[in-house]
């Protein structure tokens, strides 16, 4: 069983490898003649692939819950925290939302060929993490004027990706974009590393749930307090997905 999913993620890996190379040379020689939403839109296009392609190759299906607690409307804003086990998420969350999502990503990403290239025609957010200070105020400015136009903007507010049945350390940037923005907070937890786990070149077949939990709002709430009320509830949920994994007692 082993050599079965070490070979069907070996095909995925070269999958993704060859459709990213052309997809993401279209998106560069197109940028010019698109807008903001269009090019995301495209770069989502090689995503939503990438995730088919995962669903046939490695036997990963997705489960979304609570679609109906995401805001409605074409420029209702968010602040989507989202628990991080794999690069499984990263590639869905475009995928499954129905809004253009904003990631806060580091901008060294921007030097990876073509995926890289194509992600720095996006209006996305990239900092320098050296300048912290600095490097927030650009998230403010660049988050407001994101969801001013409908953009939702998506933090993994421990950082990094997570081993299945552990929490990190929960990073109130997010909270704090959000209180400042105004946007409500949308928690979601997800369970991928059941299938794709942490670092894994091998993956397993089965389904990964994403639950939506409800728009908390930030307005009047301190950053810290808001950050531990979606803590709580993204570890509780994670809990109630996939109890094997977490200890009981």
């Amino acid at each position: 069983m082993y050599l079965l999913h070490l070979l069907r993620s070996i095909v995925h890996t070269l999958f993704m490898a060859i459709t990213v190379v052309p997809w993401a040379l279209a998106v560069l020689i197109a940028a010019p003649f698109l807008n903001s939403t269009q090019i995301y839109w495209m770069c989502a296009g090689w995503l939503k692939l990438a995730v088919n392609g995962g669903t046939v190759i490695l036997g990963i299906k997705n489960q979304v819950i609570g679609f109906e607690n995401l805001p409605v409307g074409s420029t209702a804003p968010a602040v989507l925290l989202v628990k991080h086990q794999s690069t499984w998420e990263t590639f869905c969350m475009p995928a499954l939302m129905p809004h253009p999502l904003a990631y806060v990503f580091k901008k060294e990403l921007l030097y990876v060929p073509f995926f890289g290239w194509a992600m720095g025609r996006m209006d996305m957010i990239h900092i320098d993490r050296s300048k912290r200070a600095q490097a927030f105020n650009k998230v403010v400015e660049q988050g407001q004027r994101l969801l001013n136009q409908g953009t939702w903007v998506i933090m993994f507010p421990e950082g990094t990706r997570i081993p299945r049945g552990q929490t990190g350390t929960y990073k109130s940037g997010g909270t704090r974009l959000a209180v400042e923005t105004g946007a409500p907070v949308i928690p979601i937890a997800v369970t991928s590393a059941k299938c794709w786990p942490r670092k894994a070149f091998v993956k397993k077949p089965g389904t990964v749930e994403f639950s939506i939990g409800k728009p908390i709002p930030s307005q009047g709430r301190e950053p810290d307090e808001l950050m531990r009320e979606v803590e709580a509830w993204i570890e509780a949920e994670m809990r109630r997905l996939d109890p094997t994994a977490y200890p009981q007692g």
